[in-house]
């Protein structure tokens, strides 16, 4: 079968595009957004944060699936691999839909909640609306994106991520410069973009894998009980980030009434983010090869390359990092040229050196333990130390000792760092080799 020839070059390349495409769209975003003011880049990047925290519930079958349905391709069992597919497509369209109506209609009580800065409501009020109102597109995407890449697919959804991000720049300018719509116009552009993209990777699953034809079953129970098991947890640690990141940021919102501290980390976040992908296309890459492996019983090879990559991994983030620490000046005059703001991004990309080293090796080893089916050991870290070093870091750090976003940094890289250490420990026990699904179907 075409994905078991794949290895981690020919799978992590289209991935790596595919989120640089991705993260790129969104530093373009931010520098689009700079003309209108600082407190739109802020805005908006306080509503991305909130609107992630929202559609977290999709992470509970799309993370899931993945884990089933490559380690049953490995198995060479495609028609399981359609099954989770189509529990996916219709639990997440249900979800969807219900967030959207209720982001649409609840955007401001919402923002409200959380205590966003006064000068960012409006722009955060109007960009949560529109985008989070289309949460939908959300929802399905990663459920045909994932379905793609678990059959070795990759090129394709890089393809539709590019289209939508070409899209999404030319429908920018043209809701910024030529109608002068404002945060409106950007998240107008976020949806139709995401809509495009939606639609290529439904066309493309539909066209290239014919996975329904093939005669294997399992009941609908079984292979919903095993995403489940590895959704569940998978969710909960991103419930646990999203609930962390939110009182982080509500600290940095109380630390000047300006949001200066939240708007640097808005701009300091677009940088790192190009070191942050090269981690997450590992991971993903690896994650898929993981499932194949598991799925054949091939757990040396399993262990060998999850180690492999995430040595690169951590080569890469250390490097990127320490190049946009010392080029953090020229790069941040191409979004402002307030010195004070300058200053203290550069300050946040020096700090983001270890966050990002602790990001990736988490990155890398969490996602193979969640392939194997090891997915409730992670959570537990995830749970322990986001609260503990993350909030508590940054409440210590930023407003007890008042080093505000550098104290927030200081406690976000602590956080990453420790956890990484453990989800070492964890793969270096082996016992996710007994956590497989096919074993577990077939005793």
């Amino acid at each position: 079968m075409e994905a078991k020839r794949k290895n981690l070059g020919q799978l992590f390349v289209p991935i790596s595009l595919e989120l640089l495409c991705f993260m790129l769209a969104g530093m373009i975003d931010t520098m689009m957004l700079s003309s209108v003011n600082d407190a739109a880049v802020g805005a908006v990047g306080t509503a991305n944060t909130y609107i992630s925290m929202f559609i977290i519930m999709f992470n509970i079958i799309s993370s899931g699936m993945i884990a089933v349905m490559t380690q049953y391709i490995g198995a060479g069992k495609e028609g399981i691999a359609y099954q989770a597919r189509q529990l996916g497509t219709i639990f997440n369209a249900l979800l969807g839909i219900a967030l959207s109506l209720f982001l649409f209609f609840y955007s401001g009580s919402v923002l409200e909640v959380v205590g966003v800065a006064p000068l960012l409501m409006d722009y955060a009020r109007t960009y949560l609306q529109i985008v989070g109102g289309c949460c939908l597109l959300n929802a399905l995407t990663p459920i045909f994106s994932s379905y793609l890449r678990a059959f070795g697919y990759t090129r394709q959804p890089l393809i539709a991520t590019l289209s939508a991000n070409v899209l999404n720049l030319l429908l920018n300018a043209f809701f910024l410069f030529v109608v002068h719509w404002g945060v409106a116009g950007v998240a107008l552009a976020t949806v139709i973009s995401r809509l495009v993209n939606l639609i290529i990777v439904m066309l493309c699953s539909h066209y290239l894998i014919h996975a329904k034809e093939r005669p294997e079953r399992i009941s609908n129970r079984e292979i919903l009980l095993q995403i489940l098991r590895v959704g569940i947890p998978s969710a909960l640690e991103t419930a646990i980030y999203n609930i962390a990141m939110t009182i982080t940021i509500r600290f940095l919102n109380a630390m000047d009434e300006n949001g200066v501290n939240v708007t640097a980390r808005a701009y300091a976040m677009q940088i790192t983010n190009f070191s942050y992908c090269i981690g997450a296309a590992l991971a993903q890459a690896n994650a898929i090869m993981t499932g194949w492996r598991i799925g054949a019983h091939d757990y040396d090879a399993c262990d060998k390359g999850t180690k492999k990559a995430a040595l690169i991994g951590v080569a890469v983030a250390a490097l990127l990092e320490t190049a946009f620490a010392l080029c953090s000046e020229p790069i941040m005059q191409l979004f402002t040229d307030d010195p004070a703001m300058i200053s203290l991004v550069g300050k946040l990309l020096a700090i983001d050196i270890a966050l990002e080293i602790g990001r990736v090796t988490n990155l890398v080893f969490v996602q193979a333990l969640k392939t194997s089916g090891d997915a409730v050991f992670p959570s537990i870290m995830a749970t322990c130390f986001m609260f503990l070093c993350n909030v508590g870091g940054t409440y210590f750090f930023g407003i007890h000792l008042g080093l505000l976003a550098v104290g927030a940094y200081i406690g976000m890289a602590s956080d990453e760092i420790i956890r990484a250490i453990f989800m070492i420990l964890r793969w270096q026990t082996g016992k996710w080799r007994q956590k497989g699904f096919i074993l577990e179907s077939a005793n």
